[in-house]
């Protein structure tokens, strides 16, 4: 694959706003990636940075360890867990200038608006499936959201 096909590539991502692209020619794969820093950027349409890389290249089997040790870190927090009902983008505001609908501590009732996900240019108001005291929200503002991810803890 020539270098203006890669450079068209890049401005295809940077355009689309996706996150990864994998593309197959013949027997040469390439896999293009975009890491955001952290949510202000999001909000703020940010310069991106990019990493590519070829596919083929077999990914080695020691990154699942310490995957799941950072998961047996993370601190376990009782209650019922709110999970993601669409893939999309987490924000804990309205808007950016706006403050958070709901904070660590806050008494929540079912129905009350805890986030908005967007999705596909549609802003979807996610409300709390059980009252309570949210103990912990384990989404940070502007990242990505797959569908079941839990997103916040409710006792």
């Amino acid at each position: 694959m020539d270098l203006r096909k890669l450079k068209k590539l890049i401005d295809l991502v940077e355009e689309s706003g996706i996150a990864e692209l994998e593309v197959t020619e013949g027997e040469e794969k390439v896999r293009i990636t975009r890491n955001v820093q952290n949510a202000a950027q999001q909000y703020m349409q940010a310069p991106m940075q990019y990493h590519v890389a070829p596919a083929a290249a077999p990914a080695p089997t020691a990154a699942a360890a310490p995957a799941s040790s950072a998961e047996a870190a993370a601190p376990v927090v009782a209650g019922n867990t709110q999970k993601s009902p669409m893939v999309g983008t987490f924000y804990r505001s309205s808007s950016p200038d706006a403050k958070p609908f709901v904070e660590v501590g806050q008494s929540v009732t079912a129905g009350q608006t805890l986030c908005i996900i967007e999705a596909m240019k549609l802003l979807n108001e996610i409300e709390a499936e059980h009252s309570g005291v949210v103990k912990a929200i384990l989404v940070e503002n502007g990242q990505p959201v797959e569908y079941g991810e839990p997103m916040f803890v409710i006792g």
